[in-house]
């Protein structure tokens, strides 16, 4: 696996980008594109309540060239368990403290395990060793499938699990992302022309994509922004 930001390739070789149409995920797919991947972009319908995000992914995936996007269904909302996909209320307003005490209940169970297993099995078909996903183990909500230990077992298997690992070509799980600051990483994203005001973080959005500015993924969003200096161009855009 690789934990820090890539290095540009000699040849063009095709990566998987898990692509959720929020600011990690944009710009994790920026990353991949200037290290020289050709990107493939796959994105999850999964029964998530701030499926606005989906509409984000899209435009995303056009803005930064991906060669082809898609949108897997995988309906998690069957199983609940979740703020995001069953009727639980989003929590709002907690600091800090509150947000490390335990393990939240946004935290949709086994999410990254299965979106990174949808990942690797497009992987193998476009004949990609590498795969970007967005996790963050600084500042983020303490879920488990955001961890260093997590990326490594899972790679592990990928390299036990494909015809592609048993055959001499080596999967890669790439996590540009997960040692840095949420203002780590936007000074990143800006750096390589991330448009933010065209991604959501939010957990609980309006209709029409407006951030509540409560739940803890808005919170951190705008304090990485506040650390540089700057409003959230989401904010911005939606004038609240």
């Amino acid at each position: 696996m690789t934990f820090g930001l890539s290095s540009s390739l000699d040849l063009k070789q095709k990566a998987v980008i898990l692509l959720s149409g929020g600011l990690d995920s944009a710009t994790v797919l920026a990353d991949a594109n200037k290290t020289g991947f050709e990107c493939y972009a796959m994105s999850f319908d999964y029964g998530q309540r701030h499926r606005v995000e989906l509409s984000l992914a899209g435009e995303q995936a056009t803005q930064q060239n991906v060669v082809q996007h898609i949108t897997v269904n995988v309906d998690l909302r069957q199983f609940g368990g979740s703020a995001l996909t069953a009727d639980i209320d989003v929590p709002k307003d907690r600091d800090e403290a509150e947000m490390d005490a335990e393990i939240p209940i946004t935290y949709v169970p086994a999410r990254n395990t299965v979106f990174l297993s949808y990942a690797l099995a497009w992987a193998e078909v476009l004949g990609a060793n590498d795969i970007y996903i967005g996790v963050n183990a600084v500042d983020y909500s303490g879920y488990p499938d955001c961890r260093p230990e997590f990326i490594s077992a899972f790679e592990h298997m990928a390299n036990l699990a494909t015809k592609r690992g048993v055959t001499g070509q080596r999967m890669s799980i790439h996590t540009p992302l997960i040692a840095l600051t949420k203002a780590q990483i936007i000074a990143l994203g800006l750096e390589m022309g991330v448009k933010y005001e065209m991604t959501s973080s939010c957990y609980d959005p309006s209709d029409d994509g407006r951030p509540c500015r409560h739940c803890d993924s808005c919170l951190l969003r705008e304090k990485g922004f506040a650390a540089l200096g700057m409003m959230d161009p989401l904010v911005v855009k939606f004038g609240n």
